[in-house]
């Protein structure tokens, strides 16, 4: 018989080596495409916060200043400022938010830069250090339901006056707006006081984008509009023209709020007007990552780097604001900061109405 000769030592040794190498080098693409797969599901749900934060505040920060067939607030009655006698048609909303925070009208937009300054408690009284806030006031784009006699605070108005009322049965402007919406319509008060809160309505701790909402009774609910936006910071293009020559309507400066901005805005002799607003949002990812350091630096707003480098966003003095940067975080559990990682998105929007409707 033949002699039959099997594997020698040698050659399964060389196998399994081989073989080893084969199971290791698959493990690894397995293992580098999951975590490239969850780093790039990290990054698109982040595109998708920062695209829908910045759809719900588009239509706001656009339409500012419109009050229904009216050009501008100057002609409306029953608005009231903060230096006035609290409003009593207003309510509640004339002094939840702060004296006469929903009337007036005056400031379509205005904001506060590195604080939160409004009456009305942040949620559960955390709102997130150094964010920006803005207030927004218009009209409704709809016509408001002229059938309801009582109900939100509403603006009556024609092509040559306007009222704000809380019934409709206050004014003959708006009974003429009942009576003929061809030439007089009735729109509902819209008052949205955007700003970050560090608690979300899902958990304590994650920091969220959220607005104070004028509702119908009339008051203000604290609504949360997307998870896990870190900060907001806001300058805003005003045109110092006075609405004549070729640069009217354009921002020839971008500020933050404060004392130059007023002053601009106030002036007696060439009051200069908002005409476009800069939005910086800073998005963090949903969980952090076991491995991962956030070593990026993120300048935006009023924070730069020439101020120096934080790795809390909370730290730093107004209005000089130091850059973040997460790595410099001195927290070093899995939770800490510098494990998320994070998405800067900045947008301009034109406000449509700043030189009237």
């Amino acid at each position: 018989m033949k002699r039959e000769a099997g594997v020698s030592l040698v050659e399964l040794l060389v196998s399994l080596a081989i073989g080893g190498v084969l199971i290791f080098g698959a493990m690894k693409a397995y293992v580098d495409s999951r975590r490239a797969y969850a780093v790039d599901e990290t990054i698109v749900r982040m595109q998708e916060t920062a695209r829908y934060a910045l759809s719900v505040m588009e239509p706001d920060l656009r339409m500012a200043n419109y009050w229904g067939l009216l050009k501008g607030a100057e002609s409306i009655a029953g608005q009231a400022n903060p230096g006035d006698v609290e409003s009593v048609p207003g309510g509640n909303a004339a002094k939840t938010c702060g004296k006469n925070f929903a009337m007036d009208l005056a400031s379509s937009i205005e904001g506060t830069n590195d604080t939160y300054a409004a009456a009305c408690e942040a949620k559960n009284g955390h709102p997130m250090p150094h964010a920006d806030t803005i207030t927004i006031r218009r009209a409704s784009t709809a016509r408001s339901n002229a059938s309801a006699r009582a109900g939100p605070l509403r603006i009556c108005s024609t092509r040559t006056t306007g009222v704000l009322v809380a019934s409709l049965s206050d004014s003959a402007t708006c009974a003429a707006a009942s009576a003929t919406p061809s030439i007089a319509q009735i729109n509902d008060l819209v008052v949205h006081l955007y700003y970050v809160g560090q608690d979300s309505d899902q958990r304590t701790g994650v920091p969220s984008l959220r607005r104070k909402v004028l509702n119908a009774k009339p008051d203000f609910d604290d609504v949360e509009i997307v998870a896990n936006v870190e900060d907001m910071q806001i300058q805003y293009g005003v045109d110092t023209s006075g609405g004549v020559g070729p640069r009217s309507g354009a921002a020839t400066r971008y500020l933050d709020a404060g004392p130059t901005l007023s002053a601009l805005l106030n002036s007696t002799s060439s009051p200069a007007q908002i005409v476009s607003v800069r939005l910086w949002l800073l998005i963090r990812a949903d969980t952090p990552e076991v491995g991962f350091t956030d070593t990026r630096v993120y300048e935006y707003g009023n924070r730069r780097a020439a101020h120096g480098k934080t790795g809390d966003l909370a730290s730093g003095t107004s209005p000089n604001l130091p850059a973040y940067q997460p790595s410099l975080s001195t927290d070093d559990r899995l939770t800490s900061p510098k494990r998320y990682r994070r998405l800067l998105v900045s947008r301009t929007f034109q406000v449509r109405n700043a030189l009237g409707t």
